[in-house]
Order: C-alpha cells, then sequence, then structure tokens
C-alpha cells in the first residue's frame, strides 16, 4: 500500500487558529492542556525554563492518540514561535505563596506581565489577550496600558472562576447537580469580590429561597476566600484546575465566537458607576473579545459593596501606575 500525499493547495486549505499560553507552569500547562483537549486551536506554550515547555508539550502531544485530539502542542522559549497567534493566555508571573496576599505579588507580577505584553505585541499585534496573573485586576490593567490594544481586547480571568467556587459551594449545600446552578460574583479578584445571592440560582431560583440567610453568608464568605483556602492547604503552591479551566471556557467563547455571557475583569468607563478600572461584570464574550458589557439592577447595598471593590482595585492601579512602565 502507498501514500497519496494531498497537493500543497488542499493542504494549505486547512487552518487551525492559534492560541500562545505563556507560562508553562501548573495554571498555563492546564490550560494549554484543556484546550487542546476541546481541538480550539494549536498551542505554543512559552517560559522562560529551558524544556519545560517543550518537554510539556512533548507529554500532552503524545496523550493525544488516547484522549482522541488533533490539535498540536508546542513548546518554546522563543516569542518568534508564537507569532500571529489569534489568543493570547498569559498566566506567567510568580504564585501565591500561605501569608501572602494578592497585593504582595504585585511588584514582581507587574514588571514580568509588562515584559510578556511587549513580546506579544511584537509577534502578534492583532490577537486577544486573557489575563490570569495575580493580583488579576492589577495585571490586566498592566496589559492594557503596555499593549495599548482597544479594551475589547485585553480582559481578565476572575468572574469565571470566583463564579466557578460559588457554584460548587452552592451544590454541595444543596445536594443538587452543578448543572443547575448558577452563581454571579462582580468586582475585583481578592478578598472584596461581590458575591450576589440573589442572582445566584439553582434552576432558576435564587439561592435566598433555597437555604437560610446564615447559609448564604457564609457560601458568599468560604467563595471571597476560595483562592486562600487552596494555597492554605497545598502550601507550596495555589489552585490551577479551577483556574485553567476557567480561561479555557473563556478562549473557547472567543476563538468559537460562542457570544457567552459570562463574567469577566473588563474594562469599565462609567457602567456600575466605575470608569477607568477592570472590575468583573456579566460580559459577552465572541471574536472580537468583549462584545457586550451587561449592566444588572442592583440594591444599595450590593452597589455600595461593589464601590468598596472599586477601591480596592483602585489602590493596586496607583501602585501600578507609579512603576512607570508605559
Amino acid at each position: 500500500m502507498r501514500w497519496s500525499e494531498a497537493s500543497d493547495s488542499s493542504k494549505s486549505a486547512f487552518h487551525r487558529k492559534k492560541i500562545t499560553v505563556v507560562g508553562a507552569g501548573h495554571v498555563g500547562a492546564t490550560a494549554a492542556f484543556l484546550a487542546a483537549q476541546k481541538e480550539l486551536a494549536n498551542i505554543v506554550m512559552i517560559d522562560v525554563m529551558d524544556g519545560v515547555p517543550q518537554g510539556k508539550a512533548l507529554d500532552m502531544f503524545e496523550s493525544s492518540p488516547i484522549q482522541g485530539f488533533d490539535a498540536l502542542v508546542h513548546g518554546t522559549q522563543d516569542y518568534a514561535e508564537t507569532a500571529d497567534s489569534d489568543l493570547v493566555i498569559i498566566t506567567a508571573g510568580i504564585a501565591r505563596k500561605p501569608g501572602m496576599s494578592r497585593d504582595d505579588l504585585l511588584n514582581i507580577n507587574v514588571k514580568i506581565v509588562s515584559e510578556v505584553t511587549r513580546s506579544i505585541v511584537k509577534y502578534s499585534p492583532n490577537c486577544i489577550i486573557l489575563v490570569v496573573t495575580n493580583p488579576l485586576d492589577a495585571m490586566v490593567y498592566t496589559a492594557l496600558k503596555v499593549s495599548g490594544f482597544p479594551k475589547q481586547r485585553v480582559i481578565g480571568m476572575a468572574g469565571v472562576l470566583d463564579s466557578a467556587r460559588m457554584r460548587a459551594f452552592i451544590a454541595q449545600e444543596l445536594q443538587v447537580s452543578i448543572e443547575n446552578v448558577a452563581a454571579c460574583v462582580l468586582g475585583g479578584h481578592g478578598d472584596t469580590m461581590v458575591p450576589v445571592p440573589r442572582y445566584s440560582t439553582v434552576a432558576g431560583i435564587p439561592i435566598t429561597e433555597l437555604m437560610g440567610a446564615e447559609r448564604v453568608a457564609l457560601i458568599c464568605e468560604r467563595t471571597a476566600k476560595g483562592g486562600a483556602e487552596i494555597v492554605e492547604l497545598l502550601k507550596t503552591g495555589s489552585a490551577f484546575y479551577a483556574p485553567g479551566a476557567s480561561v479555557v471556557q473563556m478562549a473557547e467563547a472567543i476563538i468559537r465566537d460562542k457570544k457567552r455571557i459570562l463574567p469577566c475583569a473588563a474594562y469599565l468607563e462609567g457602567e456600575y458607576g466605575v470608569d477607568g478600572y477592570y472590575m468583573g461584570v456579566p460580559c459577552k464574550l465572541g471574536r472580537d473579545g468583549v462584545e457586550a458589557i451587561i449592566e444588572m439592577n442592583l440594591s444599595d447595598g450590593e452597589a455600595a459593596a461593589l464601590h468598596q471593590s472599586m477601591l480596592a482595585v483602585k489602590e493596586l492601579v496607583k501602585k501600578v501606575d507609579a512603576f512607570g512602565h508605559f
């Protein structure tokens, strides 16, 4: 039996999109593997650690016959190999350690994200950027300012993760399928995030009608401290399965132009009374990035909590601006 190669023209007619994941640590590698499994695009992982992205990429590729995906996975230290990416996921940065707040990460990670963003812009000037690095609200702001991209194309991953944690806790509390649970979390990604119970539902029923106020309050508190809880348990690292899955859900909405309504860190210019900062709000995600921001009617208490969250983000942004990297 002989194999007859297709003509060059028919080969070039096939085109798979390209996603670059910056950082081949736990979050980046998880995101790369999940994106490959979904066949969203061919994946390039880039990391400063020699051999790490190459080794992990090869391991993922060798799993493809078992997992049944045809997406290619490639590791590199050279940004030239990320050229013409449709979407770039930034996970690079140091991880939070026990006793370390997200604010403590700022001084190191703002420099890392600035350098990464400049390289991204050089080789993929038309891409959409999804930022995962913490402290999230400051890092996505950094990427926006350094890149010079339109605000729709620089988005932070926070709300999907925070909402997922809240959904998990609600399902666990009520002993119901996770598929029936929706949750709403607004604001900054940190201790001042704003879970909104009356917009969080089980099969369309607000959780405030299904459990007492004390249980609702405990779930909201656990949601806000969800990342810290995992850090304390791991002792030498931070969450990566849920963050990786969360950013891939956003990536899928963009790459496949699904127009999904997902909670994202979006740059606000007057929405929710916030101007000039990234905050977690419901967004419509499609091929152009953030294609719409959905404004919900908030109670006085919810609006006040969101304002407090904005003030915390504002303090972070002041420090970022003081570095003068852009």
